[in-house]
């Protein structure tokens, strides 16, 4: 099976990823927190790179051009709501969130903005005062429930829990980098660290749960094109669930290769974990998606790499 993106996928990707990590990469979303004008030039990037041209409800090269956005904004931790600007309803802004608490990355931008729940339930979002700087998700918005709107289609929340799966991939594709790089620099005991087998181990069990995440978002995507409409729901869920399962393992190995450094900002793991936060926490937790998934597969609706 031949998973290469199309050549004029790739060509976008290359294009958003220069762009993106011209505007300052890991350490603009470090400085934003402090100043969150910063956002602005972010907007202007976006913009001159077609990015909210996108068509991610269309064919499958612009849901895959969209998903390659999405994890470049990963890589470099974007100061912006990729997601939720892609899948807008109407000029709204779309995010996924839990009634009973419902919080938004990014909600202090100007402009409307809809919040549904996982079965498509909408309401207009409204938004108080930013929070002081909190460290996990220091962009994340408590929000209040508005007027109900019409229901978001199933198909817009799978999209929306695909995309955001790519994001967390681009996050973590970006922290195992840095600690492969740290891994060979840093010496301990006469060696690089990179020479003791614990660590190879650990590495490598992290580059293959990242690259079978990488697989499986590819698989995701193209069943958002090719399946029943009945079939997607059940794979997003799955994709999602899997990407925060992921995360949790390879961000601890990040963690534990780079010791303490790694819970300072001055080394980018400790940013890009951070700012993933609220996408492994939101809008529902992996039990409850874990909890979602298992009558869909007893109803024949999930199918897997190997079905």
């Amino acid at each position: 099976m031949n998973t290469d993106l199309p050549p004029d996928v790739v060509a976008f990707a290359d294009s958003a990823r220069h762009s993106l990590t011209r505007l300052g990469g890991v350490d603009l979303a470090l400085r934003t927190e402090v100043d969150r004008d910063l956002r602005e030039p972010v907007s202007r990037a976006l913009a001159s790179i077609g990015a909210f041209e996108l068509d991610v409800r269309g064919d499958l090269d612009e849901l895959l051009a969209g998903a390659q956005l999405c994890r470049i904004a990963g890589a470099v931790a974007l100061a912006w709501p990729v997601v939720d600007e892609l899948l807008s309803v109407d000029g709204a802004r779309l995010a996924l969130i839990n009634p009973a608490a419902p919080r938004v990355d990014h909600g202090d931008l100007g402009g409307e903005w809809v919040g549904a729940d996982l079965d498509g339930e909408a309401h207009s979002l409204e938004f108080g005062e930013p929070r002081s700087r909190a460290k996990l998700g220091p962009f994340l918005m408590p929000a209040s429930l508005g007027p109900a709107r019409p229901p978001v289609a199933a198909d817009d929340v799978a999209r929306h829990l695909v995309l955001g799966s790519w994001r967390v991939l681009g996050s973590l594709e970006a922290a195992l980098d840095q600690v492969v790089e740290h891994v060979g620099a840093r010496k301990q005991f006469g060696q690089a660290l990179a020479e003791f087998q614990a660590v190879r181990f650990a590495i490598a069990d992290a580059s293959v749960a990242v690259r079978g995440l990488e697989e499986l978002a590819k698989f995701t995507t193209w069943r958002l094109v090719t399946a029943s409409a009945a079939h997607h729901s059940a794979d997003a869920c799955a994709l999602r669930l899997h990407a925060v399962d992921t995360a949790v393992a390879v961000l601890r190995t990040c963690h534990q290769m780079l010791g303490a450094i790694g819970f300072c900002d001055e080394h980018d793991v400790s940013v890009l974990d951070r700012h993933l936060q609220p996408l492994l926490r939101l809008p529902v937790s992996a039990e409850s998606l874990a909890l979602r998934l298992v009558p869909t597969v007893e109803a024949h609706e999930f199918e897997t790499l190997f079905s």
